[in-house]
């Protein structure tokens, strides 16, 4: 775990530094070898297209581990997985170009780059903050959680995961797209829960609470898989929705995008924080054991 966290520091401090870096995955041999599953489908496909990058990043990760060089090659095996599981563009960066840019008609333009299914994000703050929510989720909290949990292997699994079911480019058949929609769903289950109680914790806990358990008990058991995490984005508009009562006894209105991608912004920065420090806590506790 130690390593884990190393490498995902490192990585993001060159995010940081060098935002380009999530911009570089190419995902082209992926797509061509889905393509020649196309005399199969449903759940069969999704299973032969996903065994074999999956198998090899299992048998590389297992190489590293057995050289002579140490923790080097896993943690630059690791690094370099988890750089090419984050994007397709870089979170903050996408944030930024909405708030640099110079009329409405540019920051609109600017926020469709949020959204990963091509659909429209509306120039509201409850839309707005959706969106936001979701994009943190799938380039950054998922992929952190999967490869703390299962490393470059569970990383790679959730990327794979979300090309194929939520990019049509791939033009799969209807069936192979109901299973694989189902398994980019399941793995962002998890994810979305604790990212949606730390949402509660580092913003409104009420609101962010009371959406998640209304979505809870309108939704079917299959839920989780079928529809995906609707409650996060459901709990990100009822943070952005809540009207404060302020200390000089007005109400502060949530209702200017720009202000709340800024709040959203540093409350999605104080949740990685968050993840980060209790990763850092386990390792601490490992070490003292």
């Amino acid at each position: 775990m130690a390593i884990r966290l190393l490498v995902v520091l490192i990585a993001l401090g060159l995010l940081h530094v060098a935002p380009q870096l999530a911009s570089w995955r190419r995902d082209g041999l992926f797509r061509r070898w889905v393509a020649q599953l196309s005399d199969t489908s449903g759940a069969g496909r999704v299973l032969l297209a996903l065994v074999p990058p999956l198998v090899a990043c299992l048998l590389l990760a297992w190489l590293f581990s057995h050289t002579m060089l140490g923790e080097l090659p896993p943690l630059l095996f690791g690094l370099i997985v988890l750089l090419y599981c984050f994007g397709p563009r870089e979170f903050e960066r996408d944030l930024e170009t909405i708030l640099a840019a110079p009329d409405a008609v540019s920051r609109e333009a600017a926020a469709q780059a949020l959204a990963e299914d091509e659909r429209a994000v509306s120039w509201s703050a409850p839309a707005l903050g959706e969106a936001i929510i979701y994009a943190a989720l799938r380039r950054r909290f998922a992929v952190l959680l999967w490869f703390f949990l299962l490393g470059p292997f569970g990383a790679l699994l959730y990327r794979l995961a979300q090309t194929l079911g939520r990019e049509d480019s791939l033009a799969l058949d209807a069936n192979s797209q109901r299973a694989a929609g189902y398994l980019a769903n399941a793995l962002d289950w998890l994810p979305a829960q604790l990212l949606t109680f730390t949402l509660a914790v580092v913003g409104h806990w009420d609101a962010v609470i009371t959406a998640w358990r209304r979505w809870h008990i309108q939704a079917t058991p299959t839920s989780w898989y079928e529809r995906g995490p609707g409650f996060l984005g459901a709990a990100a508009q009822a943070d952005v929705l809540i009207d404060i009562e302020a200390g000089d006894g007005y109400t502060e209105e949530h209702n200017d995008p720009l202000a709340e991608l800024r709040r959203l912004r540093s409350a999605l920065l104080r949740a990685l924080l968050a993840w980060l420090s209790v990763v850092a806590l386990l390792v601490i506790g490992g070490w003292a054991n």
